[in-house]
């Protein structure tokens, strides 16, 4: 499982005051503890409150890569504040994310092309989150269709097929864990498939226990990746004992301790 850690985000308040004091220290910090427990790449969103993110953007950037050498996932919805942590990246980038819509697609799969970078496609338009599989899965393969006629390679492409909180889209669960099943027919090579894990949660109680549950589930049918919390060691531990069970990892009795040495 590739896993994106999520906490570099100025909706949370101390990562917002952070960027606004331009305190690397704090930034460097959960850049270091979320690799430290395990996360491949690390999410970087300068939040709502960023009065500049084409200031912010670039200088959250800059300040992880001081303090790691990993993979940054790129989170806006301005594709200038995607290019303007692009100009600085020194490491493989993560788009996150165009949706299905051709204005989107055309100017973020371009932005992805020119700076080597791979890109998440959502599986939602204009119109908003579809209601079902067949919806979602018209929706991605949209996309691929899109980055093929563009030249643009599927194997650098993760699709999302949008994660509802459950308190308000209980149905919707059922609909997103078997499009992860169905993307990976779209195209060959398949593309890689990611979700935003803590969406399933948001507004509900157990959040925790939800969101670990969700992942279990979802490593079964199939996914690749999540952008998630790192920190919450029994999520790790879950996910390394779902891959462990279905025969990703070489089982022995200190499984977990072999995995975090590797």
């Amino acid at each position: 499982m590739f896993i994106v850690g999520e906490l570099i985000n100025g909706m949370y308040k101390n990562i917002a005051e952070a960027i606004k004091t331009k305190d690397k220290s704090l930034i460097q910090e959960y850049a270091l503890k979320q690799v430290q427990a395990g996360a491949d790449a690390l999410d970087l969103n300068c939040g709502p409150a960023s009065k500049d993110p084409l200031r912010d953007m670039p200088w959250l950037v800059e300040t992880v890569q001081e303090a790691v050498d990993k993979p940054l996932c790129l989170d806006s919805s301005k594709p200038k504040v995607i290019e303007a942590g692009l100009m600085v990246a020194k490491n493989k980038v993560i788009i996150n994310s165009t949706t299905a819509d051709l204005e989107k697609l055309e100017i973020l799969v371009d932005l992805a092309k020119r700076y080597n970078a791979k890109l998440i496609g959502l599986a939602l338009n204009s119109k908003g989150v579809p209601q079902d599989k067949e919806q979602r899965l018209e929706l991605a393969a949209n996309i691929v269709a899109y980055c093929s006629e563009k030249d643009f390679s599927v194997e650098d492409l993760y699709l999302d097929p949008v994660v509802l909180p459950v308190n308000v889209a209980q149905a919707q669960q059922k609909e997103v864990l078997d499009s992860l099943r169905e993307f990976k027919i779209i195209s060959e090579p398949a593309p890689k498939t990611i979700i935003g894990l803590s969406n399933i949660s948001q507004g509900s109680c157990l959040r925790k226990l939800i969101n670990r549950t969700f992942m279990a589930m979802a490593t079964a049918f199939g996914l690749d990746a999540a952008i998630l919390d790192p920190l919450d060691k029994d999520l790790m531990e879950v996910i390394i004992t779902a891959e462990l069970i279905l025969n990703k990892q070489i089982y022995c009795d200190a499984f977990l301790e072999a995995y975090y040495k590797k």
